[in-house]
């Protein structure tokens, strides 16, 4: 790993009970997810009592449940406000997370999320017990299938680890343990979202932690369903998280210019045979079109090299249709310093961020056809963010260097 003060840690089954009072906090669940979870809950954590915090349950029918679970106290406590989107932790989360921490006087918690019936008792232990035993943050490595998680492998992993040295990689994972004070980090960056009335506004667990010095374990969870984001467009999605990201960057920059990263990590085999990819045509053919519609915007954010690139890639026919990695990876940097610099609207950047995204997946996954498993192009990739870093820092002070 980097020489940065986190440290990152890779655990595959971590069994140790937990030493101090743990708080477990859900999000909202329906009545059959929120017994299974439950159920989960009380096996992960035999021999220990634990206070399960739960919303809009009510005291009768938390009391009610917790006659089924011996060593579980079921409360119930109100969000003040649930996900937005169901799908990813907001600020909102975070804030009444602390809060309730802080009424249960807990030294360490476990968050949650959507569809948490599906995450396996062993990964909820080992969640546990990295935060129990000294660690600040915990965060699990979902096992996924090469459909799945695209938009963090192609861009949220990869900056995440070049930018900050966080390895995890699933660095906005649904399920985290927490110690008190990383629970109270997070509270205090919520707090300037919600205070401005947003909150559903992404906080960045791992970029926070990075910056702080505070220590992040990486625990094995398997298999998991993953929430999706409601009617699943992908222009909502990139503009959502990649807004957040970009604006994440930008606030931390004075950490992350002076930053070292590097290091391997361990590569999971994916779950998906390469006869389980999608068709890669409509993907090709909506980065084609956009080619044609959209050479004005990014002539103001790409330099000439990378529109070459792309020229020559639209020309491309489908079975030699590659966008190679270093060309990926400039055209991120180039994005997040567009997005700073506020080079056209920010909603008109991250639009045209999509058909590269779209020509990025195609990509990966007419590789994946030729018997590259996606895991270890993912990785490789990743590597080549966190060596073109420098170009990153170069352009961020001297935005003009590289102009026409």
């Amino acid at each position: 790993m980097a020489a940065i003060s986190s440290e990152v840690n890779t655990s595959s089954a971590a069994t140790a009970a937990p030493t101090s009072k743990l708080l477990v906090v859900l999000t909202p669940l329906p009545s059959e997810a929120l017994e299974a979870t439950l159920g989960r809950l009380s096996l992960a954590f035999i021999g220990n009592n634990i206070t399960v915090s739960t919303p809009d349950l009510g005291a009768e029918a938390a009391k009610s449940l917790g006659q089924d679970f011996a060593n579980l106290e079921i409360v119930s406590d109100d969000l003040t406000a649930p996900p937005p989107s169901g799908w990813l932790l907001s600020a909102a989360d975070f804030v009444s997370l602390y809060k309730t921490l802080q009424e249960h006087d807990a030294a360490a918690c476990l968050l949650l999320g959507p569809e948490a019936q599906t995450l396996r008792v062993e990964a909820m232990r080992a969640l546990a017990s990295a935060i129990s035993s000294g660690g600040d943050l915990a965060v699990p490595r979902y096992a996924t299938g090469s459909r799945e998680g695209l938009v963090n492998s192609a861009l949220l992993y990869p900056v995440s680890r070049a930018i900050f040295g966080g390895q995890p990689r699933f660095p906005l994972a649904v399920d985290l343990g927490l110690s008190r004070r990383m629970a109270e980090k997070l509270a205090t960056v919520a707090q300037r979202f919600t205070a401005a009335n947003q909150n559903d506004a992404l906080i960045w667990p791992i970029a926070e932690a990075c910056a702080s010095g505070y220590s992040v374990t990486e625990v094995d969870a398997g298999a998991r369903t993953l929430p999706q984001p409601a009617g699943g467009d992908l222009n909502a999605v990139l503009a959502q998280v990649g807004a957040s990201l970009f604006a994440m960057i930008e606030t931390n920059a004075a950490f992350w210019q002076r930053s070292r990263v590097g290091g391997g990590r361990q590569v999971t085999k994916s779950l998906a045979a390469p006869g389980d990819l999608p068709d890669v045509e409509p993907m090709i053919d909506s980065f084609r079109v956009a080619y044609k519609n959209l050479q004005e915007i990014w002539s103001l954010v790409l330099p000439p090299n990378s529109l070459l690139a792309l020229k020559r890639l639209s020309q491309a026919p489908a079975d030699g249709f590659r966008m190679g990695d270093s060309l990926w990876a400039r055209i991120v940097y180039d994005f997040i310093l567009a997005y700073r610099l506020r080079t056209i609207n920010r909603g008109h950047l991250l639009g045209a961020l999509t058909p590269l995204y779209l020509a990025w997946v195609a990509s990966h996954f007419l590789l994946a056809r030729t018997g590259v498993d996606p895991e270890v192009h993912i990785e490789e990739m990743a590597r080549i963010f966190e060596s073109d870093k420098a170009y990153l820092v170069s352009r961020w002070r001297w935005p003009d260097r590289f102009n026409p």
